[in-house]
């Protein structure tokens, strides 16, 4: 698919509607890419965080307060050796090279998920992002790795069993807030829209509690292809949209 045509204001509040405070992104598509182009997977990955940067300096500039990214699931281990070998690497080049541009900008770096189970670099990495970064206050950008939104909120669970069990919380007091505020993403803004490349319909085990009332907005490009103009396409549906969480329309019927 080509780019399509960078959206002006106009386009972006189409409906009327305020931005989305917070923007999750299933950034798919890389694979089939390289496929397309008759390269190795490789290089599909490598065009894919310059997406990822792309990406990020748009939410930055548009003024998105919360970005999520999927950078790499508790499934992806699954993948051959050599593959995860090789987003490894590209995840400590990335950090190494862009850690300062996102600091001098004021990003704030947040990670969800369990972490590397094995690679202490990576996690060190990591850790360095966050501590460098999480005094700023412009775009948080939260990447999940090695994430599950199953694992997560089994996690969620049995922290709050914990504290039941050691009589500093009890039973009735477990509310949807309360597993709320056991999560990964704890004191982010709610989710708003989820945004999935490729042209697939799935969320993939991605935020499905905080994804409750997001909008979802599927795309028919591949993430190595996704730039700006496919951001402000996605906020464009998003403002278009009217949202009741459940409730009827203004209007009663």
């Amino acid at each position: 698919m080509g780019t399509p045509r960078a959206a002006d204001e106009a386009d972006v509040a189409g409906g009327g509607g305020a931005l989305p405070r917070h923007v999750a992104i299933i950034m798919d598509g890389n694979g089939r890419w390289a496929k397309a182009h008759g390269m190795p997977r490789f290089e599909g990955h490598r065009r894919g965080v310059e997406a990822v940067r792309r990406t990020v300096t748009a939410a930055r500039e548009i003024g998105l307060e919360a970005i999520t990214l999927y950078s790499f699931s508790s499934e992806n281990w699954s993948r051959p050796m050599a593959e995860i070998s090789e987003l490894m690497g590209l995840l400590k080049r990335f950090i190494r090279s862009d850690l300062r541009d996102l600091h001098a900008n004021n990003v704030r770096v947040r990670i969800i998920g369990e972490g590397h189970p094995g690679d202490s670099e990576v996690q060190a990495l990591l850790d360095e992002a966050q501590a460098v970064t999480q005094a700023n206050t412009g775009l948080c950008l939260t990447v999940a790795f090695n994430y599950g939104a199953r694992n997560e909120i089994a996690r969620a669970a049995r922290s709050l069993a914990v504290k039941v069990a050691a009589g500093t919380l009890r039973p009735e007091d477990i509310t949807a807030d309360a597993l709320a505020g056991e999560l990964d993403t704890a004191g982010l803004p709610p989710l708003d829209l989820v945004i999935r490349t490729s042209g697939e319909q799935r969320l993939s085990n991605f935020l499905l509690w905080q994804a409750a009332y997001a909008e979802l907005v599927f795309l028919p490009v591949l993430w190595p292809d996704f730039d700006r103009g496919w951001l402000e396409r996605a906020l464009g549906e998003f403002t278009r949209r009217e949202r009741r969480f459940g409730g009827i329309e203004p209007r009663g019927y």
